[in-house]
């Protein structure tokens, strides 16, 4: 089973397709305390690549460790089963170094990493905003643990440029710019260019910036930190008494995004 309160969240489905259905099919071939024998397998079975599986280990979503075996982290959010029905996991090695914590599983605490050891600690995901300072520690069973790869990154990229009016200028964006809108993140990034674009609609004069240059350095005045609604001036609130009716006249200002 799975839960809503984990794969009905932006987190989760801002992720690829693929990523997505990959998580779903460990899910399924989980044994009853939600390892996963052969993470490996089922990605060439189902066509997906590493790349969605090192998603899953850097959204938090999979432990890996040494062996090769991973665990889903919500697993017991997910999936609750009776004790006269349940057939402990074989892994009993891997599971001795879990903590459950409301449900979720983490590395215990009380493991130090060295040479032979698994750390507890392995990448950090970060969000920008008007907080640019918090971090959520996220935790895995290996110290060379893989961070979100290019692929994945350029995989946003190309959803967020989609949004964009204007096409012109995408090979100068560089990775690491690409990397930093990774981090801003979906929703705040669609809000950004939804704000530029009522912009543009409300006046007519001014044409879209090229792609790169709104992606290089113009989104930032309407990431949500910076970004503060327009006044009406006198002049472009205008008279009521050209509209038919006070639907018409909200219609209007709905269109140019004042509403």
């Amino acid at each position: 089973m799975f839960s809503l309160d984990v794969v009905d969240t932006d987190k989760f489905l801002e992720m690829p397709l693929s990523t997505q259905a990959l998580y779903f099919h460990f899910g399924m071939r989980a044994d009853d305390d939600g390892f996963v024998s052969s993470p490996k397998r089922i990605i060439k079975s189902l066509c997906c690549n590493e790349d969605d599986l090192k998603l899953l280990i850097a959204k938090g979503y999979l432990i890996p460790f040494e062996s090769g075996v991973v665990v889903i982290s919500d697993w017991n959010i997910n999936n609750w089963i009776r004790p006269d029905r349940k057939h402990n996991t074989r892994f009993e090695k891997e599971k001795a170094l879990l903590d459950r914590k409301s449900d979720v599983y983490t590395l215990s605490g009380s493991l130090q990493p060295t040479d032979n050891q698994l750390t507890t600690e392995c990448h950090t995901e970060v969000r920008l905003g008007k907080d640019s300072a918090g971090k959520d520690k996220k935790q895995c069973a290996s110290g060379n643990a893989p961070r979100e790869s290019k692929s994945v990154i350029d995989d946003f990229f190309e959803r967020i440029w989609k949004l964009y009016p204007s096409k012109k200028g995408k090979g100068q964006v560089s990775d690491a710019k690409k990397k930093a809108l990774y981090e801003i993140g979906y929703d705040e990034l669609s809000r950004a260019i939804e704000r530029y674009k009522a912009g543009l609609a409300r006046d007519g004069w001014r044409k879209p910036q090229n792609g790169s240059t709104f992606f290089n350095s113009g989104y930032v005045d309407y990431i949500d930190a910076n970004y503060s609604e327009p006044e009406l001036t006198e002049s472009e609130e205008g008279d009521r008494s050209i509209y038919q009716d006070e639907d018409e006249y909200n219609k209007l200002w709905e269109e140019l995004g004042y509403k």
